[in-house]
């Protein structure tokens, strides 16, 4: 008979195992779901996945399974220098259930994607045209970046905080991909300063005053923006 001790080892490895299945998009259950938008969208568990319903299996055509919305950038250029064109279940059909989506940035000369997050999915970034700085930070507060040129790739790990930006002389074209469908994202400044996090708390963690909270406010908060 197993001991008391080992007993409760095999229900934490179990507990564990069970926890690591459930953080990830479920798998699929059909050969594909084709995206029916007319019902909306389906929140599962925890608010962690956007399912669409699918619809009769008999009506998908091959349109379902092929996009062409990333073949330019869609010259909407942020202040900070970004274009992005997304590819999920919402505008892409055939990518419903499978746990995964595709993202193309287009980078001005010194612009950047600045620090941000996807708390649900590992990206898989590659560069098509131009030089990016590009990189991540882990836990421990180590920087991994470097210079990625026309064809190399580089993985930004799950829930880690990663960034690019244009280093060359010419516009920078880069394509993601995801292995969650809604991979969601969380920019650092935004979430900091348009959050609506105390003053106070904000003012002693960076040390600035707040005239300079005011400021930051006005320009990642778009409720206080003027």
């Amino acid at each position: 008979m197993f001991s008391e001790n080992t007993l409760w080892l095999m229900l934490a490895i179990f507990s564990l195992s069970a926890s690591i299945t459930l953080a990830s998009d479920p798998d699929p259950v059909q050969d594909f779901c084709i995206s029916n938008p007319i019902f909306g969208a389906i929140k599962t568990s925890h608010d962690m996945h956007y399912i669409l319903p699918c619809k009769n299996s008999s009506e998908a055509t091959t349109e379902d399974f092929v996009f062409s919305g990333l073949k330019k950038a869609t010259g909407n250029f942020s202040d900070t220098g970004l274009a992005v064109v997304s590819a999920s279940p919402t505008n892409f059909p055939g990518l419903n259930t499978l746990g995964l989506s595709f993202v193309r940035a287009d980078i001005e000369v010194g612009g950047i994607n600045p620090p941000h997050f996807h708390p649900r999915a590992t990206e898989l970034v590659h560069v098509v045209q131009g030089k990016v700085y590009s990189g991540f930070v882990d836990s421990n507060n180590r920087v991994f970046a470097r210079v990625l040129e026309q064809g190399e790739i580089m993985v930004l790990p799950k829930g880690l905080v990663h960034f690019m930006m244009n280093v060359g002389d010419e516009p920078a074209t880069l394509f993601g991909s995801f292995n969650s469908q809604n991979p969601g994202i969380q920019k650092i400044p935004s979430a900091v300063f348009g959050s609506g996090i105390d003053e106070e708390l904000l003012q002693k963690a960076f040390g600035l005053s707040s005239k300079q909270i005011g400021t930051l406010r006005k320009k990642f908060d778009p409720k206080t923006a003027r």
